[in-house]
């Protein structure tokens, strides 16, 4: 790569002649500060707080976007820039709901860090400040204009990386605010929850529906039975949340965690990912051996299943049936956990920790229930999981690690465990029709083609003397862009794994929330995944299909894979919805 040589702050340096300003400053250890930045996301220099001084040059420049040149000499830190910065920042929170000690993002703020390092102390220029209703119908997302600093970055992700574009800027000048089509509440548009505008958002504008008073109010009533079941991306992220590096696995600390909470019973999604594998498995070797509808989508993503239903309804019959790990585990929890323990089912609560707000919308579906009530209760992010804690006085980096309650306890598998990552749900199945349809053991579970934080992976899979072509996509751009090609027949596969969030579970949009300079700085999504792919390789049993509950369950109750009682209980139907049109 070509490279120019540059001065900054007097420093002498070569950096590739594609950079910016920023870039080349961050590299050399120089922090120049940002608010609407968004690493090739939202790269528009609109904030003006990366204002820096560039030799002659008239005025200051934005050094997110002002590309670098052979012999350029850059300022960071004159008093010019410093004053310019400081101003900016005095008129953005101008008109700015101040409120910061009861801001859900209160010590996790991007504008409130940028107030204590500039050394703004005082508000420098009242004056009108804008009113908005809080927007909070959506049973998964809240938007609070009131915080709102327009940086974008929430549109950004919405528009060029989900592609649903369910929110835009409206209005000019001082009006200008952060809207959805029409004015409607973002529960009528064709939002699909995912709640990646909440972790692009810097501040306390967009954040997820509150769950944590209902559970809460729930392990208090003595005549609730009240179960908690944690996803397996929880424990690659829920340590970051009181200051341990991103990509520990917490796996022991959390069960913990959940039992000194109150919890009746502490259970791991794991399960119901290996019912999954189960489920959906056998329902792809039927629809190969029978000539049924290809290629088989998964369905274990509530955010891509509704952006399916709005933008792609023909698809919906190659969509799995199969409920969703949580969604799966909590229909067993009220039926056979039900009969088992005695327990009538109306009096047990079943509480999920996930990594995604739209497992909100999910639990809140009509098609998600059973004998009448819901397969799950209350849907926590791992967020609100971790002000739990929190609130309860819990040292969680010191707690000790213990295991999940039995019965389901002991039987977790790698193959549920990494689900959390994009290829996941892929390789797990794969892992288990594999062994089913050839009736041999595999020499190697590891299906490295799937892997990997790719936008859109292919494979073809040589399963005994049959080639399956698979293919995996994580975040919404992608899913469209594998579908169109699907749609128009220039591709060509049996079987699909889709995650709405970019990277999958372990950066859902219920996630612990990073700076964007944490973001350029580490890859979360790799981070993360390594956690649960460390935690596969750990564990004695790999392959769902081998594990003894799973088995006992089947013999016990279910009968057998895709049978008439699992149906009943594990299977479900999605409906084409209306688009909005933008």
């Amino acid at each position: 790569m070509d490279m120019v040589n540059i001065k900054i702050n007097g420093i002498d340096l070569s950096v590739p002649q594609n950079y910016t300003i920023l870039q080349a400053a961050r590299e050399a250890g120089i922090n120049i500060p940002t608010l609407c930045y968004l690493k090739d996301i939202n790269e528009i220099g609109a904030c003006r707080m990366c204002l820096v001084e560039v030799k002659g040059a008239k005025g200051l420049v934005t050094a997110c976007v002002y590309p670098v040149n052979e012999g350029m000499e850059v300022y960071t830190n004159t008093a010019k820039v410093r004053k310019a910065r400081k101003t900016v920042l005095e008129l953005t929170l101008s008109n700015h709901d101040r409120k910061c000690l009861t801001c859900v993002r209160n010590q996790n703020c991007e504008l409130q860090k940028l107030c204590d390092d500039l050394g703004v102390k005082d508000i420098a220029f009242e004056g009108e400040i804008s009113h908005h209703e809080i927007d909070s119908l959506s049973p998964s997302i809240v938007r609070d204009n009131n915080k709102c600093v327009l940086c974008r970055r929430c549109v950004a992700v919405c528009k060029k990386v989900q592609t649903v574009g369910a929110i835009d800027a409206q209005g000019r000048g001082f009006t200008t605010k952060i809207g959805s089509t029409f004015g409607m509440p973002l529960s009528a548009t064709d939002c699909v929850n995912c709640g990646q505008c909440i972790v692009a958002c810097p501040v306390g504008a967009l954040y997820e529906k509150d769950s944590v008073k209902d559970v809460w109010a729930a392990l208090a009533d003595d005549s609730k039975h009240v179960v908690v079941q944690t996803a397996p991306a929880v424990r690659a992220a829920l340590g970051e949340e009181f200051g341990m590096p991103i990509g520990s696995r917490v796996t022991g600390k959390m069960a913990t965690a959940l039992k000194y909470l109150g919890f009746d019973k502490v259970f791991d999604t794991d399960f119901g990912a290996d019912v999954t594998i189960m489920e959906e498995g056998t329902e792809l070797i039927n629809r190969i051996k029978e000539g049924g509808k290809l290629p088989l989508i998964t369905s274990c993503s509530p955010g891509w299943v509704k952006f399916c239903e709005h933008n792609f309804p023909d698809f919906l019959e190659n969509l799995s049936s199969a409920k969703s790990p949580h969604e799966m585990f909590g229909a067993i929890l009220k039926s056979y956990y039900a009969e088992k323990t005695g327990i009538d089912p109306k009096d047990i609560y079943v509480v999920s920790v996930m990594p995604c707000t739209a497992k909100k919308f999910e639990a809140q579906r009509d098609e998600l229930t059973n004998g009448g009530y819901a397969d799950v209760d209350a849907v926590l992010t791992t967020r609100e999981l971790a002000k739990m804690i929190k609130e309860a006085g819990l040292e969680f980096d010191k707690l000790p690690d213990s295991v999940f309650d039995n019965p389901f306890g002991d039987a977790a598998t790698g193959a549920a465990v990494i689900f959390g990552a994009t290829g996941g749900v892929m390789e797990a199945a794969l892992r288990t029709v594999s062994e089913v349809l050839t009736g041999k053991e595999l020499e190697k579970v590891e299906f490295s083609d799937v892997r990997g934080t790719e936008g859109i992976k292919e494979a073809t899979v040589q399963i005994g003397d049959m080639d399956v072509k698979v293919a995996v996509a994580h975040g919404l751009g992608n899913a469209r862009e594998l579908l169109e090609k699907v749609r128009a027949g220039e591709a060509d596969y049996q079987f699909i794994e889709i995650m709405g969030c970019p990277g999958g579970c372990v950066t859902g949009g219920g996630q612990p929330i990073v700076s964007s300079k944490t973001m350029c700085e580490v890859d979360l999504k790799a981070a993360r995944a390594k956690a649960l792919y460390d935690e596969d390789e750990s564990l004695p049993i790999r392959k769902s299909h081998e594990n003894p509950f799973v088995k006992t369950l089947y013999d016990e109750y279910m009968g057998e894979p895709c049978g008439h009682k699992a149906h009943e209980l594990l299977h479900t139907h999605y409906v084409a919805r209306e688009r909005i049109q933008k």
